[in-house]
């Protein structure tokens, strides 16, 4: 036996040699490991065929959550008429910020102002919550919230992109392109992401909140609401249903035999899929957009009977955002407030906050409520995370010769409720006035990075090679944030 064994194979039965392998292949392992903790391993990229690149896709591991749900208050919604209580800020009501800035975004600063509205304690966990906004108050025991975000821009615009981008800068994917970049959605006849403006318009930062960037423009939002209807879906009234679909049967053959003779046209394929998908939701979409199969009791539940027209659309987007959620749509970012000077349709309180608040609390708050808990007695929590936020939050202090708050980006409130959420905590905390995060101060990648999490994704490795370089969604930076998971 001795004589068939060669000299290399001695050498491997050497003991010396033995350990001396045993070391190196465990020190490989370990430098693998520690590579890989700190992202400096080559990252696993979705595999996607571009003929059919909506088709869902399995997440690296277990997620709690398949679908999600971001309700996005534009123009800034003050942490301190909502859910950040400040006694101290009542006790010192009146009186200059001792060391505060002199000068915030939009010029001097006047002296402090208590909240604008009364909080009370609510449901069993007894979080203050503000008069301003009682039906979501009601909500406080299913939801957690991080009381410690914080920002890179005071400007609306390149805050707004950094929420929904993880940059402040234009060109970036927004946070639901990636997330169906990754996993695809689950119904093939409505877009895997959906954009839902507020009836009043857009956000300042307009399509970037739910634009492609860099990623192919196949993940780009699609948006549309109960009032605006995706243009150009239907054929023109000179053309029959019958043409209509003979000429979509023959394009389709046409595009086919036209990829049949250039295989691996990656791009021609994409084409006839949009294509393809365009056609599918010339009947779907019309069919989700149309509430009037919904019940009268619940358009009263969310308010879509009130007088008011502007919470009746906003009320419509919010069973829209559900019916969409229902019907397994990946990623629903809903818009509450649109880009105006002054604060007049958002939520930027610079002059007027209280009278502003007024019109806009009004108009969020029971819809709002209503979807939240008509997902929840759907059985739709289970598989779906919801997200309140907005771009940044508010100083304690007025503005000098205004009833208004200025911006501040240093302290700000989220919420997340639903699939893999533990319920009723409350994560960070800002100073005794709101005017700075200063226990378990967060950012808007660490916001991302959970999100990705409850959806099965490490924000490390879902990237995107972009010029040279792995671009993510929490570029460098970003954590799970541990404590709010269930």
């Amino acid at each position: 036996m001795s004589e068939q064994i060669s000299e290399t194979g001695w050498s491997m039965l050497n003991r010396r040699n033995f350990l001396e392998q045993t070391v190196t292949g465990l020190s490989s392992i370990a430098l693998t490991s520690l590579l890989n903790q700190e992202s400096l391993l080559a990252a696993t990229r979705p595999v996607i065929d571009p003929a059919q690149p909506h088709a869902p896709r399995q997440s690296p591991f277990r997620g709690a959550a398949k679908n999600v749900l971001v309700i996005f208050c534009a123009g800034a919604c003050s942490q301190l008429e909502t859910y950040d209580f400040k006694p101290e800020l009542i006790k010192h009501d009146g009186q200059p910020l001792k060391d505060g800035p002199a000068v915030t975004f939009q010029g001097p600063s006047g002296n402090l102002a208590r909240p604008q509205y009364e909080f009370r304690p609510r449901g069993e966990s007894g979080k203050m919550v503000s008069d301003m906004i009682p039906h979501m108050a009601e909500l406080v025991d299913d939801i957690s919230f991080i009381h410690s975000l914080t920002s890179k821009s005071n400007t609306h615009g390149p805050a707004e992109n950094y929420l929904s981008t993880g940059f402040v800068l234009d060109g970036f994917p927004s946070m639901g392109a990636w997330v169906t970049y990754a996993l695809g959605t689950e119904n093939q006849n409505l877009p895997a992401f959906v954009a839902i403006p507020d009836p009043r318009g857009v956000p300042q930062a307009s399509v970037n909140n739910w634009g492609p960037g860099f990623l192919p423009a196949v993940f780009q939002g699609t948006p549309f609401s109960s009032t605006q209807p995706i243009q150009n879906l239907t054929a023109p009234e000179t053309v029959s249903l019958n043409q209509d679909l003979a000429a979509r049967e023959l394009l389709q053959l046409i595009n086919r035999e036209h990829l049949q003779r250039n295989p691996g046209d990656s791009e021609l394929a994409a084409r006839i899929a949009s294509y393809e998908l365009a056609a599918r939701m010339q009947l779907s979409v019309p069919e989700i957009s149309d509430l009037s199969t919904e019940s009268s009791t619940t358009l009263k539940m969310y308010g879509a009977d009130s007088n008011n027209a502007d919470k009746a659309a906003f009320a419509r987007n919010c069973i829209l955002s559900r019916r969409l959620i229902e019907q397994g749509v990946r990623f629903v970012q809903i818009f509450n407030g649109a880009y105006a000077s002054g604060g007049k349709l958002n939520w930027d309180g610079h002059q007027k906050l209280k009278e502003q608040y007024d019109v806009h609390g009004e108009i969020m708050d029971q819809p709002v409520a209503a979807l939240f808990k008509d997902l929840k007695q759907r059985g739709l929590l289970e598989e779906t995370l919801v997200v309140w936020c907005t771009e940044f939050g508010r100083m304690p202090m007025f503005q000098k010769g205004a009833q208004g708050r200025d911006h501040n980006p240093q302290g700000f409130t989220a919420w997340l409720g639903g699939a893999g959420i533990k319920p009723g905590v409350s994560y960070g905390a800002t100073d005794e006035l709101g005017f700075k995060a200063v226990e378990n101060v967060s950012s808007v990648h660490d916001l991302h990075a959970t999100m990705l999490h409850l959806l099965g994704l490490d924000h490390t490795q879902l990237t995107f090679r972009h010029n040279g370089l792995e671009r993510r969604l929490t570029d460098v930076h970003g954590h799970v944030i541990k404590e709010v998971l269930a």
